[in-house]
């Protein structure tokens, strides 16, 4: 499982994030709580796969090594899954795994990070938890939480500077339905909320006027990518937000004649004619299952009728932060992709390749 986190760097084309590292908690885990990113990978209906290390299944990701449903867990299994995922602690730090479909802050009719904060600093025995950074609702990934105010808001100001000196910070990795090209490059695009219908989505402004822009009615927003693989009209892709704004990465995807696999609200924004990826419009391109063709479907051991219950493919695989309170550096934090990810990386005939060493800037 680490080595396929190391493999998931960026090479030195790309820009890296800085001083190249997975720091772990320094607690350590019982063999009762093993961390849900670790297991069920190993089924009996399987085969040696020698690129990864881990056993390859012949069965879907929904039966192995299966997907959490986060709405059906009750707030006790919850929360202890949460304490189990530690994958950094050190000082007023604390980095969890987050398990997709797991909201930062949510409503009132569903389980939060935020509402389950009290529970989770009963657990770890720390007086107060605040958020700094989280991975969306619908990706897994890092969490970064801080045991006190003054460290959440040094850190705030950390991001806010690399923001505006477009330092990256963040390192997601995704299974993508097609091939971006070029293989690299920055997606730069401005982006709106609109109602659609009975939906409020987000769309890409491509000629936003300057007025606009002013009195924010819409957003310049940036994602470096870098495809790390493909094989057979898929892709393993990297990327980097270089801004912030809500499903940021699935709209540059679908900008870009993309899908991220699982994606259930903006995948229909892309067609195809004459086997050609095209732009669907937006008003009839609203959220509904994935498509995805007989090919794809086959070697995910999938029919069509399960397509929906496919999780979003975006993993929130490495955070930048700074080194509090020396502040003499940086620092990465690392958080393994889940097994559904790894085994559809498998499924699909995608590998890796050995990063080169990134150096300090």
């Amino acid at each position: 499982m680490e080595a396929l986190c190391h493999r998931l760097l960026l090479s030195r084309s790309f820009t890296p994030l800085h001083e190249l590292g997975s720091l772990m908690a320094t607690r350590s885990l019982s063999s009762e709580t093993v961390p849900w990113y670790r297991t069920n990978l190993n089924s009996k209906k399987t085969e040696k796969h020698a690129r990864f290390g881990v056993q390859e299944s012949h069965s879907s990701i929904l039966k192995d090594p299966g997907v959490v449903n986060v709405a059906k867990l009750p707030k006790e299994k919850l929360c202890k899954l949460l304490s189990q995922n530690i994958v950094y602690m050190k000082g007023p730090l604390v980095g969890i795994n987050k398990l997709q479909g797991l909201s930062v802050s949510g409503n009132q009719d569903e389980f939060s990070l935020s509402s389950l904060l009290p529970e989770l600093q009963r657990l770890l025995g720390i007086s107060e938890l605040h958020i700094v950074k989280a991975a969306t609702k619908e990706s897994s990934g890092l969490v970064l939480l801080s045991t006190c105010y003054a460290t959440s808001k040094h850190f705030g100001e950390f991001y806010s500077k690399c923001r505006k000196s477009q330092r990256p910070v963040v390192n997601y990795c995704a299974v993508i339905v097609g091939v971006p090209s070029p293989s690299e490059g920055d997606i730069s695009v401005a982006l709106k909320i609109e109602t659609i219908g009975d939906h409020k989505l987000v769309v890409p402004v491509p000629h936003a006027s300057k007025g606009s822009l002013e009195r924010k009615e819409a957003q310049k927003t940036v994602t470096r990518y870098q495809v790390l693989d493909s094989a057979d009209g898929c892709a393993l892709v990297q990327l980097q937000p270089m801004s912030a704004f809500q499903s940021q990465l699935l709209v540059h995807m679908a900008w870009k004649l993309c899908k991220v696999l699982g994606d259930h609200t903006y995948s229909a924004r892309v067609g195809k004619v004459l086997g050609e990826p095209i732009h669907v419009p937006m008003d009839i391109a609203l959220p509904q299952p994935q498509m995805l063709e007989e090919r794809m479907l086959r070697r995910m051991h999938l029919v069509p009728q399960q397509v929906h219950r496919v999780p979003l493919h975006l993993h929130l695989h490495q955070l930048l932060i700074p080194d509090y309170p020396e502040g003499k550096g940086t620092q990465i934090v690392t958080a393994p992709p889940p097994p559904f990810f790894i085994r559809t990386v498998q499924h699909l005939g995608l590998t890796m390749k050995e990063p080169s060493v990134l150096g300090n800037d």
